[in-house]
């Protein structure tokens, strides 16, 4: 299954669950979004041409990351675009995510083991402004 987060028109998330199974090849982003989320099942002795990448200059303003969930179970809080609090999705075993607008917190609902994947280079704490977290008791789970 595939879960999109909107907000105001921005996407905000896309969830790609453990449970998806397509034929052939999809991809769930938008041609314009830094971060291209994809999805292949291909057959047995299909081939994909070995390939270069050509270099080609690219403008990136926003980090959009994808989250990979390797083991456990996390949940993930979005806030707009001016910290506030929207709702919330639970990820597990398999899940993964991209991140792409807005904010969004993380609370391991148990241990939990993720992998990231974002653009670069890394520009330390110029790449994020960290805000209050929103309270438990006020966590909307969609």
């Amino acid at each position: 299954m595939i879960e999109q987060l909107s907000h105001n028109n921005k996407i905000l998330g896309i969830i790609l669950r453990s449970n998806y199974h397509n034929d052939g090849i999809s991809f769930f982003t938008p041609d314009d979004f830094s971060q291209q989320l994809g999805y292949m099942n291909r057959p047995m002795d299909y081939v994909i041409p070995p390939h270069v990448h050509n270099l080609v200059e690219r403008k990136v303003e926003l980090t959009q990351e994808v989250l990979v969930v390797r083991s456990g179970k996390v949940r993930v809080d979005f806030y707009d675009d001016d910290r506030n609090y929207l709702e919330s999705r639970i990820l597990q075993t398999g899940d993964i995510i991209l991140l792409a607008h807005g904010g969004h917190g993380f609370k391991m609902l148990e241990p939990t083991e993720m992998v990231e994947v974002k653009q670069g280079p890394y520009c330390g704490e110029m790449d994020k402004t960290r805000f209050d977290a929103i309270d438990d008791d006020k966590v909307i789970v969609k």
